[in-house]
């Protein structure tokens, strides 16, 4: 499960006090697994609640983090209560754009690149739409270089994601962990598109999503559907949205 480090998924197998083939007393052998699971939320596809980055201690809607964050689970802006997502989605390819099959680490994505592809490509993005960025740099690197994938992303720059604040989307995600360039681009601030969308606009963040296919066949316009698991407290949550067109 890729996911940005530390993070990491643990998953056990077991049957507890009933090995195979145990008697329940009921008159026939039981067999049966169950599994146990420590991980992150945060890995793989992930949708990043409003809850999750904030700047000097304030979150989304003036939320102060000493006031809804324990160590139990937060008690506002947790993603139990994001409806499940379903709208129009759009893709737009900065590597096609580019002219690469794949952007390089670190490699900044600024409005003009946005802009210069959603022209040549014939996207738009209308307010509540899903809008998601293919960089190509996780096909191309997550199996060949999982330690330079892990370390450094390509991503947009913090004046790109004010642009895409603008738009007024439900969300916005890339196919890499992060949505910001990584390192940052000089002068920009890291992780600063986080606190752009989430706590200046109550905009989600969908990282690491399979956009490959969608890039293979051209597909820049498509319905979105996401229904994630809504577990009470959490600040972000694995997610497996689907693409339908």
């Amino acid at each position: 499960m890729p996911a940005y480090p530390p993070r990491y998924t643990q998953l056990q197998v077991v049957q507890p006090n009933q090995q195979f083939n145990a008697d329940l007393g009921v008159g026939w052998e039981a067999s049966s697994n169950d599994d146990v699971l420590q991980m992150w939320l945060g890995t793989g596809p992930q949708l990043d609640g409003l809850g999750h980055m904030g700047e000097a201690g304030e979150f989304y809607n003036c939320n102060q983090g000493k006031d809804f964050s324990i160590i139990t689970g937060l008690t506002k802006l947790d993603i139990s209560g994001i409806p499940p997502m379903v709208g129009r989605g759009v893709m737009i390819d900065i590597a096609k754009q580019m002219g690469v099959d794949s952007l390089q680490a670190g490699q900044p994505i600024t409005s003009n690149d946005i802009k210069a592809a959603m022209k040549s490509q014939g996207v738009t993005v209308g307010e509540g739409d899903v809008v998601l960025l293919h960089t190509g740099y996780t096909d191309a690197t997550l199996k060949q270089n999982p330690s330079l994938w892990a370390g450094s992303i390509p991503g947009i720059t913090n004046e790109a994601s004010v642009f895409l604040a603008g738009l007024k989307p439900m969300a916005v995600g890339a196919d890499t962990w992060g949505l910001g360039a990584v390192p940052p681009r000089a002068g920009d601030k890291i992780f600063y598109d986080h606190v752009v969308l989430l706590k200046q606009h109550g905009i989600y963040i969908l990282e690491t999503m399979n956009t490959g296919r969608l890039a293979d066949e051209s597909v820049h316009e498509f319905m979105f559907v996401l229904g994630q698991a809504r577990l009470k407290g959490a600040v972000q949550m694995i997610i497996n949205p689907v693409a339908m067109w």
